[in-house]
């Protein structure tokens, strides 16, 4: 028997299942005393740690009040990982206790290279943290913490800046632009949108441009990054920063489609501001501004 028995998980769940409990309760029944280490993520209210350790802590403390909770945060390379847990837990312990990490087979064992020993367990129940959330996600309750829990997750989110991509559509001469009105607006603005997780900006051009014109680009460049007074985030902490390019057309005929309805070539000595949308001016501006064309 061990004096001080280790486990490490991250706990990321509504509360304990199955699998949690079996694998606590045994590693409890076999030492003298419990230390639980929460896994902590440097970013919080995210789609995989939408916990944060105090939330984690407390389901915990509450099921087992006589275990330590602690957290380790998580490292870009196990090896560091590992030293800081073997730092963590060696302000712990004394010297005459002997200690075991223990876990599943899924669980951070391969991961760990420090000094202290590990044992596997047997899993015998199999639940997923990752389906929970899911589960959960798909159902709104109708009580005050619920509520209350869907504030706290807001208000605790980074404020980061919403990315989008605005793209000066150009001619062979490059002497006119091509702009886009969507169905709910009198002016027109730039071709772009939003930027997708995982996709690089110069992506999200093409992409962008391709779904609402049917045009390919060619000879992308990029001019500038400009912050969009768009009137939906008004009144929110995230704004629209957009990146702003410029391209001339590879092939394909212009055509309106995705959330565009109608498109329209502009020339670029013109002053766009009586054909423009207010919240693109600034991008209008700065096309005609940078000495690209002169």
């Amino acid at each position: 028997m061990e004096n001080i028995g280790v486990i490490i998980g991250r706990f990321q769940v509504d509360e304990l299942h199955q699998g949690h409990k079996d694998l606590i309760d045994r590693v409890n029944s076999k030492n003298d005393r419990l230390v639980i280490f929460i896994g902590l993520s440097p970013l919080i209210c995210t789609y995989n740690n939408p916990l944060d350790f105090s939330a984690r802590e407390k389901m915990l403390q509450k099921a087992y009040p006589s275990a330590t909770i602690l957290y380790i945060k998580d490292e870009l390379t196990d090896e560091k990982w590992s030293e800081n847990l073997d730092k963590l837990i060696s302000k712990e312990i004394d010297t005459y206790d002997k200690i075991c990490l223990y876990g599943s087979r899924d669980s951070f064992i391969n991961y760990y290279h420090g000094h202290y020993k590990t044992k596997e367990l047997e899993q015998t129940t199999f639940t997923s943290g990752t389906a929970i959330r899911k589960e959960i996600a798909n159902n709104i309750t109708n009580n005050k913490n619920f509520r209350k829990g869907v504030i706290w997750a807001t208000m605790h989110q980074y404020f980061g800046p919403e990315t989008t991509v605005d793209v000066a559509i150009l001619n062979d001469n490059e002497t006119k632009v091509l702009l886009g009105r969507k169905p709910t607006e009198n002016k027109f603005r730039f071709i772009g949108g939003f930027a997708e997780s995982g996709e690089s900006f110069e992506q999200t051009a093409y992409r962008e441009v391709l779904e609402e014109t049917g045009i390919e680009l060619m000879n992308l460049r990029y001019i500038k990054s400009i912050p969009v007074n768009d009137w939906r985030y008004k009144n929110e902490k995230k704004k629209i920063t957009t990146l702003f390019f410029k391209a001339n057309i590879l092939l394909g005929r212009p055509v309106p489609d995705d959330d565009i309805v109608e498109l329209m070539w502009v020339d670029i000595d013109d002053n766009l501001s009586h054909v423009i949308m207010d919240v693109h001016i600034p991008l209008a501006e700065t096309l005609w501004n940078s000495n690209l064309f002169r």
